[in-house]
C-alpha cells in the first residue's frame, strides 16, 4: 500500500545501522513491522514434549533480546538489513498452553520411566491424547499463519520452541510446492514415530514431515545420536533419507578432505527447492550449552554457515526455514549464538529467493 511503502522508505532513509540496537525496536533493532518486511519470523514458544531439559519456549525472547547486540554488516551481504526483516509478536495463547501442558507431559514421562505403575494408569492414560489434540491445534494454527504470510509474498522463518514446532509450516509449504527437500542440521534424527506416546513429539518431527508426499528428500547433517529404529527407517527409505553422520564428517576431516568437498557431497543430495530445519544442537554444544539435549561433537558455526552459503550459491532456492531448541539456560551466550545464526539463515534464504544480492556469487562444485 502507498502509505506502508512510504513508511518503509522513510525508515530505510532514517535508520542508522551503525547505532546501538534500540531496546524498543524490532528483531536486530530493525524498525520494520511484519506488514512492511519482506521476511517475517514467526515465534512459536512451545516445548510440551521435551524429554530432557526444558527452556526452549523462552528461545524466541532470548534471541530477540540478544539480536540487539548483533552488528548488521556482513562482508558478503553489506546491505542485508535493507531487506526488511521483522518478527511477529508471540502468541500468548500458544505460550500459555505450553506452560500448562509441559508439567503434565513431564509427569507422564516420569510415569513411563518408572515402569507405568498401574496405580497411576487412570491419572496418566489420557495425557497423550490431550497433548496430541493440542499439538494438532498448533499445527493448524501455524499452517494458517505461515500460509497467509506466504500468500502475501513474504519469505517466512519459524523460530521455536522445541523441534516439533515447524510441522504446520511444512504443511503450508506442501500445499504450495509440488516437491522439495529438507536439509536438517541436528544432533538427532528425529525419526521416531510417536515418541513416548506423543504423536507431535520433538523427536518425531522428521518422521511426521516424511508423511508429506511433497517431501522428496531428507538430508540430515551432524547427527550423533540415533536409535536402531531410526537407522532401520533410513536403511529402508530407498534413498529418500540421506544421512551425513557426524562420524562420517569427522572421518572426512581426518582424511584431510576439504569442507568444501564435503559440502559438495551434501548439496548433491538436495533437490532444487530446499527447506532448512536447524536444531541448534547440530552445532558443537560449546555454542549452545543450554539446548535441551546436547550431544558431544557437532558442527562449528562457520562450518554450518559455509554450507548454507554453498547451498544458495549452487542455485538452490530455500523456500522456508526454522531455527529451534535455543534455550537461554544460565547464560546469554545461547541467545547470542542463536541470534547470529538466525541472521545468517534469514539473509541467505533471501538471497536464494532473489530478495538480496550477495558479493562474490559463485557455484560450489558438487564433486
Amino acid at each position: 500500500m502507498p502509505h506502508a511503502a512510504a513508511s518503509f522508505a522513510q525508515k530505510l532513509a532514517s535508520f542508522d545501522p551503525n547505532a546501538p540496537g534500540d531496546a524498543g525496536g524490532g528483531l536486530f533493532g530493525l524498525p520494520f513491522t511484519p506488514d512492511e518486511a519482506q521476511l517475517v519470523v514467526v515465534p512459536v514458544p512451545w516445548e510440551v514434549t521435551v524429554s530432557y531439559r526444558a527452556g526452549t519456549a523462552q528461545g524466541p525472547q532470548a534471541i530477540h533480546e540478544a539480536s540487539l547486540q548483533v552488528d548488521l554488516y556482513d562482508p558478503d551481504l553489506p546491505d542485508a538489513w535493507k531487506l526488511g526483516l521483522a518478527m511477529e509478536p508471540e502468541d500468548e495463547t500458544i505460550a500459555q498452553t505450553s506452560r500448562e501442558l509441559r508439567p503434565l507431559a513431564a509427569d507422564y514421562i516420569g510415569w513411563l520411566e518408572a515402569g507405568q505403575p498401574a496405580a497411576q494408569a487412570g491419572e496418566f492414560g489420557a495425557v497423550p491424547g490431550r497433548v496430541g489434540a493440542e499439538g494438532k491445534k498448533l499445527l493448524d494454527w501455524l499452517k494458517a499463519k505461515t500460509g497467509a504470510l506466504l500468500d502475501a509474498g513474504k519469505a517466512v522463518a519459524v523460530l521455536g520452541g522445541d523441534h516439533s514446532t515447524p510441522l504446520g509450516f511444512l504443511h503450508a509449504l506442501a500445499e504450495r510446492h509440488d516437491a522439495f527437500g529438507i536439509l536438517q542440521f541436528d544432533a538427532h534424527c528425529d525419526l521416531r514415530p510417536a515418541y513416548e506416546g506423543f504423536e507431535y513429539s520433538h523427536a518425531s518431527i522428521m518422521y511426521n514431515a516424511l508423511q508429506l508426499p511433497q517431501v522428496k528428500k531428507l538430508v540430515q547433517v551432524g547427527i550423533r545420536d540415533l536409535c536402531q529404529q531410526e537407522a532401520d527407517l533410513i536403511d529402508h527409505s530407498s534413498g529418500r533419507i540421506a544421512l551425513f553422520h557426524n562420524r562420517f564428517l569427522s572421518e572426512e576431516k581426518f582424511a584431510k578432505k576439504s569442507w568444501k568437498k564435503v559440502c559438495g557431497k551434501i548439496i548433491a543430495q538436495l533437490p532444487p527447492k530446499v527447506y532448512v530445519s536447524f536444531d541448534i544442537d547440530g552445532l558443537d554444544p560449546k555454542l549452545c550449552p543450554g539446548t535441551g539435549t546436547p550431544v558431544p561433537g557437532g558442527l562449528e558455526f562457520e562450518e554450518a554457515t559455509y554450507l548454507l552459503r554453498a547451498i544458495v550459491r549452487s542455485g538452490r532456492v530455500i523456500i522456508g526455514l526454522d531455527l529451534n531448541e535455543v534455550a537461554p539456560g544460565d547464560t546469554e551466550w545461547n541467545g547470542s549464538v542463536g541470534a547470529r545464526l538466525l541472521y545468517q539463515l534469514c539473509n541467505w534464504m533471501a538471497v536464494s529467493q532473489g530478495r538480496l544480492s550477495a558479493k562474490g556469487e559463485r557455484v560450489i562444485a558438487e564433486d
